[in-house]
C-alpha cells in the first residue's frame, strides 16, 4: 500500500510541472521562457590598468577584464580581451555570441557580424562597463582609439608592443569605437590607424587613452 502512494506522489509532482505536452516552458536551464542570458556580455574599459600597452600580456589584458565586469555587478563569465598578438588572434579569443552591451542592446550576433558592415556597434552602443558612452572624436578629451592589434578580420597586423608587454617604442593599430575620424581606414572599430607608440603618452596623442574591447567568451 505504502509503495502504491509513492508511485502516486511522484507521479503527481511530475504532472506538476509539466503542460499537456511535456514540461512546463521556462522549467530548462536557460531561465524563464528558455531565453538565454542576456546580461551584459561585451564592454569597453573605462580605463587602461596605468601602463599603455604594456597590459601584462593578453593574460593581463583579461584579468583587467574581469576585474572591470566584476566591480559592475557581472558574475559568471569567461571575459576576453579583443586583441592579438603573435600567439593568438582577437577574432579566436572572444567565444561565438551574440554579445549585448551593458544597456541589453545587441552590438553583435556572431563572429563573422561583429566583423560585418552590419554589426551595430556605434558610439552609442560601444559602451564601457557602467553602461557610459565612452568620448568619441569631438568631445574633450577624445578617447575614440580603442587598441586592438587587429586587421578588420580580427587578425594580427603590425606590431603588438612586444606582446602587450611594453609601454616604450613600437606601435599597434587602434580602432575607432565612433567610427569617424582619420587614418586609413576612420569608420573602423577595429583597424582604423597605428598608435604612435605604446605607453599613455603616445597612446592620447592621437585620440585615445589605453582602452581596449572586452567580450564574454562563454
Amino acid at each position: 500500500m505504502m509503495y502504491r502512494l509513492a508511485i502516486a506522489s511522484t507521479v503527481l509532482a511530475l504532472g506538476a510541472c509539466a503542460g499537456p505536452h511535456g514540461p512546463r516552458p521556462g522549467m530548462g536551464h536557460e531561465g524563464p521562457m528558455g531565453m538565454k542570458d542576456k546580461t551584459m556580455s561585451f564592454f569597453v574599459t573605462s580605463a587602461n590598468p596605468g601602463k599603455g600597452a604594456d597590459l601584462g600580456g593578453l593574460a593581463g589584458a583579461d584579468t583587467h577584464c574581469a576585474a572591470l565586469a566584476q566591480a559592475a555587478g557581472s558574475k559568471g563569465k569567461n571575459w576576453k580581451a579583443y586583441l592579438s598578438s603573435t600567439k593568438e588572434n582577437a577574432r579566436d579569443r572572444i567565444g561565438k555570441g551574440p554579445w549585448m552591451n551593458a544597456k541589453g542592446v545587441v552590438v553583435a550576433t556572431s563572429v563573422d557580424n561583429l566583423l560585418s558592415d552590419s554589426n551595430n556597434l556605434t558610439k552609442n552602443n560601444a559602451l564601457d562597463e557602467k553602461g557610459m558612452v565612452i568620448n568619441g572624436r569631438g568631445d574633450t578629451p577624445n578617447r575614440h582609439d580603442i587598441m586592438t592589434a587587429s586587421n578588420a578580420m580580427g587578425v594580427l597586423e603590425g606590431g603588438t608592443c612586444n606582446d602587450w608587454t611594453s609601454s616604450g617604442e613600437g606601435s599597434i593599430l587602434v580602432g575607432h569605437h565612433d567610427r569617424v575620424g582619420g587614418g586609413a581606414a576612420p569608420t573602423s572599430w577595429s583597424s582604423a590607424h597605428p598608435s604612435r607608440g605604446c605607453g599613455m603618452e603616445a597612446l592620447k596623442a592621437t585620440g585615445g587613452d589605453g582602452l581596449f574591447y572586452c567580450f564574454a567568451a562563454n
